[in-house]
């Protein structure tokens, strides 16, 4: 994945469901996540067309998955399996081994093909926000 993509990216981003996007998916932001997480976000794309993503990074010791999306009439061809192998081999290769990712409750689509891939659901964690901005929308 590079900055020069985000417009495209944006656009399946914003026709995905069950993917929320925020202020903090503006531009300036994405660059940021993307230069110090420079080997773990990937695309896919089929005739120069990006079909989907998947942003990935670390914290340093876990790794992050976020906004996973592939375009609506490409699904159920591997091509979201293929984008998360891909970001769980880009931390592995940088020493990260174990990696989380979010999914909105009703999402239920997106809770069985991280299932069926393997991925477990966390029943003992809480996940907690705090803002430290005006800015609801962070």
């Amino acid at each position: 994945m590079d900055i020069q993509d985000y417009d495209a990216i944006m656009a399946l981003w914003a026709e995905a469901e069950g993917l929320s996007l925020r202020d903090a998916d503006s531009r300036e932001s994405i660059a940021r996540y993307l230069a110090r997480n420079p080997a773990t976000s990937f695309v896919a794309e089929i005739d120069g067309n990006i079909v989907g993503t998947v942003l990935a990074g670390t914290d340093g010791r876990r790794g992050y998955l976020q906004h996973l999306a592939v375009s609506e009439t490409l699904r159920s061809q591997g091509i979201g399996q293929l984008l998360v192998e891909q970001a769980v081999e880009g931390l592995a290769s940088i020493g990260i081994a174990k990696t989380h990712l979010f999914v909105f409750c009703e999402n239920a689509a997106a809770q069985r093909f991280y299932e069926r891939m393997g991925w477990f659901a966390r029943d003992e964690v809480r996940m907690y926000s705090f803002n430290a901005s005006d800015n609801l929308n962070v």
